[in-house]
């Protein structure tokens, strides 16, 4: 039997951060995983801003103690800006209102993450996904086919986006492969974790 945490590192920090209220220092992360874990091999999958000197120099410390790196320059895109009707609720006249939607930083990891859990299957062996991202679904029913066991380490909490709308960082097909499989499919709150991987200023 042997352990193994694949760390999607964006979905993972926007989860505690957005949802929680905390940074996670990630070499606390490794540390904990190693020793409490006992995990054989932790992955971490990253996109890099070749600017962040502070990260390229936390990338670099976790490669020197072990942990598999898999990073990707950062691609950032522009979000399509939305155009909104609005009302005077004085004299009732419309108008339309411009809403800059900004940028985003993508870098998508998720097949190297894949490639490298796949090579690791193996009965009785554990996966530790860092994840809420739904795209994994196939991925996690194919460790199920080889007698892997999966937990899942993220959040399940939802966030309000308007008066009766609500989001989660948790996709619903993640949700449903705990249900229909509750003896291979497992999930542990990254909150409970809190003290052992917060990054204290």
């Amino acid at each position: 039997m042997a352990r193994y945490a694949f760390i999607d590192v964006q979905n993972t920090d926007s989860t505690t951060k957005q949802l929680l209220g905390f940074r996670i220092e990630w070499i606390r992360l490794y540390n904990f995983l190693k020793e409490i874990k006992k995990c054989d091999k932790i992955f971490f999958y990253t996109g890099i801003d070749e600017k962040d000197i502070e990260m390229l120099g936390l990338l670099d410390t976790l490669e020197k103690t072990g942990c598999e790196m898999r990073s990707k320059i950062l691609y950032i895109y522009k979000n399509k800006d939305k155009d909104i009707k609005i009302a005077c609720p004085k004299c009732g006249n419309q108008f339309i209102e411009h809403i800059d939607m900004g940028y985003n930083h993508k870098s998508n990891c998720d097949v190297d993450l894949t490639v490298d859990a796949m090579q690791l299957l193996g009965e009785n062996n554990i996966f530790y996904f860092f994840t809420g991202d739904g795209d994994f679904e196939y991925l996690i029913t194919t460790a199920i086919k080889n007698k892997t066991r999966v937990i899942l380490v993220s959040n399940t909490r939802k966030i309000k986006i308007g008066p009766r709308y609500f989001t989660s960082r948790f996709s619903t097909k993640l949700r449903k492969l705990i249900s229909d499989y509750p003896n291979v499919v497992g999930f542990e709150n990254i909150n409970n974790y809190r003290f052992k991987i917060e990054k204290i200023d």
